[in-house]
């Protein structure tokens, strides 16, 4: 999977003992959760509403390791040497791997463009077929208001505004509608639930692609490897704002309004 594919490259290239920090504080909340390691760092992912831990038999409820009340106390490597991939695991995965990369950027060892969302660098009018994964309403508003031909590939329909549900085309067309796109922008909600790998395959080398939001705040080395061309990630500035925020329901645009802001990585 991608994002052990991330770790192993946290572990192999930068940083041998990431694996033996502790998870010290989890908050996870409406859309998003939040994650402190023992060195004090934090990383944030998105939250997907899942059944599988509520709408379960009474033989399969699961109150063993990394259930609520098991998660605080153990490592990183145990958490990816885990066995079972949950929704909760995939979720505390990459709210960790986000842990390493906002430590990672006051190294210095990435340029980043401050305050800055992809969306608003890329000139949308040299695109011809843009297609994204994901409803994110703000850049389907900004798409759609360019003129550009766009399409979103989305599992529920519901997910987008009324006004925009012209643009809905159903998620498992992915494999017919993304060869045909020249710029491809995928929300980071799909490493959560799993379906970033099987889009990757069907990424045109020659498109521009593009990651976006909380969940794609990783190191983004694996990311470029795979021809992403830039990353739309969050940098995190208050970590205290960020636990009382999650804990309240907060959405992402809560977060760059209080503790957080956009920034922008180029595959170059």
């Amino acid at each position: 999977m991608f994002i052990d594919k991330v770790y192993n490259y946290i572990q192999e290239k930068y940083n041998a003992e990431f694996g033996e920090l502790v998870i010290t504080e989890v908050r996870i909340g409406v859309f998003l959760a939040a994650v402190r390691l023992s060195n004090d760092l934090v990383g944030v992912a998105s939250v997907i509403n899942n059944d599988e831990i509520h709408q379960v038999e009474k033989k399969d409820r699961d109150f063993g390791q990394f259930s609520p009340l098991h998660i605080i106390g153990y490592k990183v490597s145990d958490l990816f040497e885990f066995s079972k991939n949950t929704a909760l695991t995939q979720i505390l995965k990459i709210a960790v791997l986000n842990v390493y990369f906002n430590g990672i950027l006051n190294s210095g060892e990435y340029n980043y463009i401050k305050k800055t969302d992809p969306i608003d660098i890329i000139e949308l009018n040299d695109y011809n077929n843009i297609v994204m994964v994901g409803a994110f309403n703000s850049y389907i508003r900004k798409i759609s208001e360019s003129g550009c031909n766009l399409r979103v590939l989305e599992l529920d329909e519901n997910a987008f505004m009324p006004h925009h549900k012209k643009f809905y085309v159903p998620a498992d067309q992915y494999k017919n509608i993304l060869p045909e796109a020249d710029l491809i922008i995928v929300t980071g909600l799909t490493l959560v639930n799993n379906t970033f790998d099987d889009l990757l395959k069907y990424i045109p080398k020659e498109s521009m692609s593009v990651v976006i939001g909380p969940s794609a705040s990783m190191v983004p080395d694996i990311f470029f490897r795979n021809d992403i061309n830039m990353i739309g990630g969050t940098l995190i500035t208050d970590v205290d704002k960020l636990f009382q925020l999650v804990s309240q329901g907060a959405a992402g645009y809560h977060l760059f309004e209080y503790c957080a802001e956009k920034i922008t990585l180029i595959n170059e």
